[in-house]
């Protein structure tokens, strides 16, 4: 069905004996070339390897790790071990593919090439880029030397580095200010923030020590979150257990040895505010990769790749579709995102390459389960329009164990098991059964 792909070797004039250093640059072709092998990159591939042969498909991806980030949060409160979140790269891409340890460094959309760090040059006939959000932790002055120092009270749940500095943090934190930021910038998984902010308000009154600190939550944003159900429910969660917020406030810089962190207002710029900390947990701002971002014929000005948010392909380049953070569709960038979009581009582009109408569009649907402490979480699904979409037969923004459950042991064995297999959509069949197919 599909013309096979090729491998064409330039040869240098001659090879230097004894040398570990890559010396040929190959020029590889093939049908599908999916850029990034994360959760939705992954995803995609397992479903595309059992439709294309291995040589027509390549993944290009250069980490030996793959992180179910969504358990982070539960690492940093000692609820979870780092263990539970890693698998090796190399088991779960699929068998039925090229895997390219490499990353996309160009990208020349009206030739159809990609060249990667190595040097090689990858041809393709239809372009899937899946290369996510990064944290851009140095964009802040003095967080990467206060996230290195210890003693400095600062932690962030936001990377694989720091996480497991979280919970020794938190169990060190006796009095003073504990506080909690939200960047003004798209985030991965951007209930996040706030989950750590009470699991560790949480955490601090199981230890007797709840009165002795005060826990501050620092948002950019104008709210606490974007669907109103959930933002009522969590606006009361704060009241109860006397969590201050403050909205439109943005981290700007950080003195870890003086324990001292600068925000400033964001509806008043030239207003600064300088707090001192106990406990300062940081959530970096956020962007896609530089060759994502300086790409213009890819992206749109926020630097993230403009698609259609109906159908996730681009709107210049239809041979070219996005999957998951960083593309420009407008949802909430969770895992949960990721899988409804994954059989939305899959179906998609089978109808590209036979010249077809677009048959699937994606409604936005999101998930973030709201973890409010160690054995509570409101289950938190909604769409485009910011409108409730729940999966279950009732009201979901209510603090519930079995919801907690669910995140902690359910949610991680449908993505390990389903997800990175091809085999999981989203819950949106579930979400019909549940309702009596009442519910769209």
């Amino acid at each position: 069905m599909f013309a096979r792909c090729y491998n064409k070797i330039s040869h240098l004039n001659s090879i230097r004996p004894f040398s570990s250093t890559k010396i040929l640059n190959e020029t590889h072709s093939c049908k599908v070339l999916v850029v990034g092998g994360g959760t939705g990159g992954l995803a995609l591939t397992a479903k595309l390897s059992r439709t294309l042969n291995k040589s027509n498909l390549i993944l290009l991806e250069p980490s030996n790790d793959h992180y179910y980030q969504p358990l982070f949060t539960l690492v940093g409160g000692g609820i979870e071990k780092m263990k539970d979140t890693r698998k090796y790269e190399e088991d779960l891409v699929p068998k039925n593919c090229t895997w390219l340890k490499d990353k996309a460094v160009d990208f020349n959309l009206k030739k159809n090439t990609v060249n990667t760090a190595l040097g090689d040059k990858i041809e393709y006939d239809y372009l899937i880029v899946a290369t996510g959000i990064i944290p851009r932790y140095e964009l802040i002055p003095g967080l990467v030397e206060s996230l290195k120092n210890p003693e400095s009270g600062v932690c962030s749940i936001y990377s694989p580095n720091y996480v497991e500095n979280v919970f020794p943090v938190m169990q060190k934190l006796n009095s003073g200010n504990a506080i909690f930021t939200f960047p003004n910038s798209p985030v991965k998984c951007p209930g996040a923030p706030q989950k750590i902010c009470y699991i560790t308000e949480d955490y601090l009154r199981k230890e007797g020590k709840r009165t002795n600190v005060n826990v501050i939550y620092n948002t950019s944003l104008p709210v606490i979150f974007g669907v109103k159900r959930y933002a009522d429910a969590l606006w009361k969660i704060c009241k109860e257990r006397d969590i201050n917020v403050n909205t439109r406030t943005n981290l700007v810089r950080v003195n870890g040895e003086k324990k001292e962190a600068t925000f400033e207002n964001l509806d008043k710029p030239e207003e600064k505010s300088i707090l001192p900390f106990s406990m300062l947990h940081v959530v970096p701002p956020m962007s896609t990769t530089e060759a994502i971002s300086s790409n213009k014929d890819l992206t749109n000005a926020a630097g993230f790749v403009e698609v259609d948010k109906s159908t996730m392909q681009h709107v210049r380049f239809p041979n070219i579709f996005a999957i998951g953070d960083c593309s420009s569709s407008p949802n909430s960038k969770t895992a949960a995102a990721a899988a409804a979009q994954t059989n939305v581009v899959f179906e998609n582009l089978k109808a590209v390459m036979k010249n077809q109408k677009l048959p699937l569009t994606y409604d936005g649907y999101a998930s973030c389960p709201l973890v409010t402490g160690y054995d509570k979480c409101i289950l938190a699904e909604f769409d485009y329009e910011l409108n409730p979409l729940e999966t279950f037969p009732f009201r979901q923004d209510v603090e519930r164990t079995s919801m907690f459950l669910l995140k902690k042991d359910v949610i991680p064995v449908i993505y390990w098991n389903l997800m990175m297999k091809g085999l999981w959509n989203g819950p949106a069949l579930f979400r019909k059964i549940m309702h009596l197919g009442l519910h769209k």
